[in-house]
């Protein structure tokens, strides 16, 4: 089966809400990461991406415009285990795996450990999926995607979890929407398999011009050499 095309994916659908692409560079020198950021409210339009030393992390553009930060301000990215482990998700939930990742599950564990005690987003009617992934890098490169959603939009949380060895050229995406709506459906089906380019640039490039130009707030790529665990990042933001 042919993989999917990135640009095919978001160039088609005019709100997949916020999502995750983890993988392998075509040339399988580097792990990938892309995270993206679409608003359809003027609160969540209303962010940037903002590195710091460990992560990364949304803030308000605008403060006077911050009208309720529970759900848009959190840190998306998250460094454990001294580097060797990434964490990308779509909410606070970061922390959480962070903790139990640090804490007594460790890495083979504190992934699905800590997703257990979290659910989606209280957002009725939509129940906004959470969507988190974890690379780790100790050893060999393999990654962890999941999702917590509303059962076919009812208030029962649905947990789903999907490992992968990493394989050069190829990644996987995860999206909170299916498409936009209201209420806005929820992703269903496993990760989408996607063909990953060589470089940070090419990703974000690929990723950014095909987002929907009027719902695309912000995007994060990061790329992680597998021989000298240098990371290349890359930030845009709409908001300037």
């Amino acid at each position: 089966m042919a993989l999917y095309d990135i640009k095919k994916l978001l160039s088609e659908n005019t709100y997949p809400g916020r999502g995750i692409i983890v993988g392998k560079s075509a040339d399988g020198k580097s792990a990938m990461i892309a995270y993206f950021i679409m608003g359809r409210s003027v609160n969540s339009r209303n962010r940037i991406f903002e590195r710091f030393d460990g992560g990364m992390r949304t803030k308000a553009f605008d403060e006077s415009k911050l009208s309720d930060p529970h759900l848009i301000i959190y840190h998306p990215s998250l460094a454990a285990k001294g580097g060797k482990v990434d964490i990308i998700t779509n909410g606070d939930q970061t922390n959480t795996i962070y903790d139990f990742v640090e804490g007594t599950s460790g890495v083979e564990h504190g992934f699905e450990d800590a997703l257990a005690t979290r659910e989606y987003e209280d957002d009725m009617p939509n129940y906004t999926p959470r969507i988190s992934g974890m690379l780790n890098y100790d050893g060999e490169y393999t990654y962890k995607l999941s999702i917590l959603k509303s059962s076919n939009g009812r208030p029962v949380c649905n947990r789903y979890f999907y490992n992968y060895r990493a394989e050069d050229g190829i990644g996987h995406f995860i999206h909170t929407y299916k498409c936009d709506g209201n209420p806005i459906p929820s992703f269903y089906g496993e990760p989408e398999e996607v063909e990953m380019p060589n470089t940070a640039k090419e990703l974000a490039d690929i990723v950014w011009t095909n987002l929907n130009e009027d719902n695309k707030v912000s995007l994060f790529v990061r790329a992680v050499s597998l021989e000298s665990g240098e990371a290349e990042e890359i930030i845009i933001n709409k908001n300037k």
